[in-house]
């Protein structure tokens, strides 16, 4: 039995948590920003403490990339004081923190999937400041698991596979970067990554940084050329490189994440991303 708080809890990580739900033993605590501010220091050890809160799942996030490079203090705010917050209490109150970051701590320009042992290098404001977070919790001393991902997706919120779907229903072509790499991530798989962790009793004894992303690995014009198959739109989807297709933010031209270490540690099953797409299509279908 655990006491949870889990954060961020309205957006698509959160939202998949409260969907898949923890064992019947569990109390839960789903906060959003109306629930729990995070940039509030007392406010978070107050909650922390009346609820005897034993685990924090931080799932909430500064994610809008771009608008990161004009509003760095509001993404310093979330992705690094906020996580800050969390650690000093989870120290004080001996709870495990588990913390969601990104792929985009490193620079992109690698040829091999990233181990957790590669040196971190964000080139972005998004990157540096969930590099800070990450950095905050390790100097806090509390234990902690930091499971970063990529190209998250779900049937919850703004995403690219929504985008897609929306874009490819409105016009007869579309054009799409091909030249940068990665993995997609239902988000529900990272949910389900995270149960099984809890799932875990020796996870206090796992502390460290683990990378999690589906199976396989395509370019965002590949991602969009399937999310428009199984759609069955008649739309036309074309590549693009990067440099025709110009944004604020420098995007990883690679970005693919060894799982191995979360597979052996934890036993996470992680499905292929092909698979794991057409589930999540498959319910976005039905709701239309």
């Amino acid at each position: 039995m655990a006491n949870i708080l889990v954060t961020g809890a309205n957006g698509q990580l959160g939202s998949e948590l409260r969907k898949i739900g923890f064992t019947a033993l569990d109390e839960v605590f789903f906060t959003d920003v109306a629930e729990l501010d995070i940039t509030s220091y007392e406010a978070v050890a107050k909650f922390v403490e009346e609820h005897d809160i034993d685990t924090i799942i931080n799932c909430a996030a500064y994610t809008a990339v771009d608008k990161a490079e004009d509003e760095p203090e509001l993404a310093a705010k979330i992705n690094t004081e906020a996580v800050a917050n969390l650690a000093k209490v989870a120290n004080k109150q001996d709870c495990l923190l588990i913390h969601v970051s990104t792929d985009y701590v490193f620079n992109g320009m690698g040829e091999e999937p990233y181990t957790e042992k590669n040196n971190p290098c964000p080139v972005s404001v998004y990157g540096k400041t969930k590099l800070a977070g990450e950095e905050a919790i390790k100097k806090s001393g509390c234990l902690h698991i930091i499971i970063r991902t990529a190209w998250l997706y779900s049937t919850f919120g703004n995403n690219f596979v929504k985008t897609i779907l929306r874009l490819a229903g409105e016009r007869p072509e579309l054009t799409v970067v091909s030249d940068q790499v990665g993995s997609p991530t239902y988000a529900e798989d990272l949910a389900r990554a995270i149960v099984t962790i809890m799932e875990d009793d020796n996870r206090g004894m796992c502390e460290g940084i683990y990378h999690f992303s589906d199976e396989g690995v395509c370019s965002w014009y590949d991602f969009a050329c399937e999310i428009v198959r199984i759609s069955g739109l008649p739309c036309q989807v074309k590549p693009v490189t990067t440099a025709e297709y110009p944004t604020k933010t420098r995007r990883p031209a690679y970005s693919v994440l060894d799982k191995t270490k979360i597979k052996k540690t934890f036993g996470v099953s992680v499905p292929n991303w092909q698979e794991s797409l057409a589930a999540c299509m498959k319910e976005l279908m039905a709701e239309k």
